[in-house]
Order: structure tokens, then C-alpha cells, then sequence
């Protein structure tokens, strides 16, 4: 993992105040609330917490792929190379989707056509993109899918998505994903549908393609192990929200949320003898519907105390503001 070295440079995607809502059957939800956060160009930034906190939300919103049902706040700003975004036309935005940021996601039969052959969509970008004719997009199309590590490229193009194996079609559209040298792409769970044998050679080839281009990479996972090793910031979501933020060896050697503590907590370990249990969060995230007042997480926070439940705590900076948490008792201070 190298670092970026951009930090005092112009960020090449910064994200204030993010905020979307989604409409459903038992009222307007907050998805994502107030998100802010930079990446710069070279760097990965991971984002992590439990399923259901926001964090493919905050991905799609940033690409405006979201349902009609979703609203984003008139005052979230979201700056691509200094250059405001989410109120871009519907044509304008799609000459920076695939091409200057693309996205891989979770579940790879959602992203891929299933009536278009794998070659036919891996070329799509090139066409459309980089105005490749079609025998030498078809060829290029080959090369990414050898790069990505399937066998036999060339009779790969030919295939559809439900002739390949989850990990196949996964690669398939990581290799989309590439086909235009975008400047961000944006990780949603990129390993997985892989196997646990492969997916450090997938996180190897992205690393490597990130090197050589320069590429800034959003990394979304549950994973913390995978963002030990692989990010240069971290920011822990809950409910919706931030509540911690640093670069990844601080986080790691000192976090200040009891949340982020907790998911450290959980994770299992080589180490431990088997068939110990493992450490879980008590309680269930809030419903977001109905959101209590105070700190989102203080129904489940042994650190708990009565301000907790009635002022909730913003995301403040330490004293080398650099490592920012939102938490009125944070470890390490007082309890």
C-alpha cells in the first residue's frame, strides 16, 4: 500500500453534506446523513460498517443510480476535480460515468446484461468511451478479461453471464469497470462473489492498476481486514452516518468509537483457540424511520451515559486533526 502523497493537493472527488433519503412503505428513511469526506487521486479510501448502514446508498448517490423513490439534499455538494456534479443533465453525467468514475458492485448479475454476450459489454465502454471501432474494441475486450484472470479470453467473449460462475462474472465486471482508465472507481463489495484463494489476487491486480495510473479507489466492504491492508483512510459508517474517520494505522492502533472498537472486536482470529465464541455488538442498529434522539448508538454502547441519549454528538477533529469521531465519552478519554 503506497500513500497517495496528495494531501495538501485538490482532492479529486470531495463529498459535503450527503444526505439521502428514500421513500418507503413505512415512511421517509435517512439512508445517508451528512456524509462529508475527500479521496485523492492515488489513495483508497475505505468505508466500512454493518449491512444496512448506507454504504452502497452513498455509492449509487454519488452516481445518481438511484431508485425514483430517492431524494439527495439541495445542499449535498459533490465536487469531481473541482468540478460540481450532482447537478449535471442525465447526458452530461453519463460522459463522466464509466469513463472518469465507474463502478463495481456487490452483486454481479445486477450489473451485468443477461442477454448480451460478456464480450459485447466489456467493449460497450470502449465504443462508447474511447470511440473504438469494434474489432479492435472486441481484441482490447479479450486482453482486459486475460488481465482480470479468466481463462481463455477469446472464447469468454462469447459467453453470457449465466454460462459463468459467480467469480467469473464477478471478474467480468471488474474488467468493465477498467475498460476506460477511469480516474475513480468506486469497490462495492468487489470480492465477494469470489473465492477466498482469489480475491487477493483480484485486490493485487487493482492495486496495481491503481499504482500505475494514478487511480483513486472508494473501497466498500465489511471487511476489516481487507481495509487494514489495503486503505489509506478509513471511515467506520452507522446508521446513515460517519462517526469515525482517520488514516488507517491510527484507526487500527487507536480507535475512538466504541462502535469502531467493537467491529474490531468481532472479528475472528487465527490466533484464538477453537471454537471460542465470538465477540458480538449487543442490540440492533435504530430504526431509521423513527431515529432516537441522542447518539445513534447509544442503545448499544457499554460507554452509555445520559447526555448520550439526549445531544448527539457531531464529528469532531483530535488535537493533530487528523483523526475525527463522533462520540461524547471516545476511548482513550474519559469514561
Amino acid at each position: 500500500m503506497n500513500s497517495s502523497g496528495e494531501n495538501a493537493a485538490q482532492p479529486l472527488l470531495a463529498v459535503e453534506n450527503l444526505r439521502t433519503r428514500l421513500l418507503t412503505r413505512r415512511g421517509l428513511v435517512s439512508v445517508v446523513d451528512g456524509v462529508t469526506f475527500t479521496v485523492h487521486s492515488g489513495q483508497t479510501f475505505g468505508i466500512v460498517g454493518e449491512s444496512g448502514c448506507g454504504k452502497s446508498m452513498l455509492c449509487k448517490t454519488l452516481l445518481r443510480l438511484l431508485p425514483q423513490t430517492a431524494k439527495v439534499a439541495p445542499d449535498t455538494r459533490i465536487l469531481f476535480d473541482g468540478r460540481p456534479i450532482q447537478g449535471l443533465s442525465e447526458k452530461a453525467l453519463n460522459r463522466i460515468r464509466g469513463k472518469e468514475i465507474a463502478m463495481v458492485f456487490q452483486n454481479p448479475m445486477a450489473s451485468l446484461n443477461p442477454v448480451m454476450t460478456v464480450g459485447a459489454q466489456v467493449a460497450e465502454p470502449l465504443r462508447r468511451h474511447l470511440d473504438m471501432a469494434s474489432a479492435p474494441a472486441r481484441l482490447r475486450a479479450a486482453a482486459l478479461l486475460a488481465t482480470v484472470g479468466i481463462p481463455l479470453p477469446k472464447k469468454s467473449l462469447d459467453q453470457f453471464p449465466h454460462q459463468m460462475s459467480g467469480g467469473m462474472r464477478q471478474r467480468v465486471a471488474i474488467a468493465m469497470a477498467l475498460a476506460a482508465y477511469p480516474r475513480l472507481l468506486i469497490a462495492d463489495e468487489p470480492t465477494t462473489a469470489l473465492d477466498v484463494t482469489v480475491q487477493a489476487d483480484i485486490l493485487d491486480l487493482l492495486d496495481h492498476i491503481q499504482q500505475e495510473r494514478r487511480m483513486a479507489m472508494i473501497l466498500v466492504t465489511h471487511d476489516l481486514a481487507l481495509v487494514a491492508c489495503r486503505a489509506h483512510e478509513v471511515a467506520v459508517m452507522y446508521a446513515g452516518k460517519i462517526v469515525e474517520r482517520a488514516d488507517t494505522a491510527s484507526l487500527f492502533k487507536q480507535p475512538r468509537m466504541p462502535y469502531t472498537r467493537a467491529l474490531l472486536d468481532a472479528r475472528p482470529r487465527l490466533g484464538n483457540p477453537a471454537h471460542m465464541p465470538l465477540s458480538t455488538i449487543n442490540g440492533r442498529p435504530p430504526d431509521l424511520i423513527r431515529p432516537l434522539s441522542g447518539c445513534r448508538f447509544a442503545p448499544r454502547c457499554p460507554r452509555m451515559r445520559k447526555r448520550c441519549k439526549l445531544e448527539e454528538p457531531v464529528l469532531c477533529a483530535d488535537a493533530e486533526g487528523t483523526h475525527r469521531y463522533a462520540c461524547w465519552y471516545p476511548l482513550g478519554g474519559r469514561a
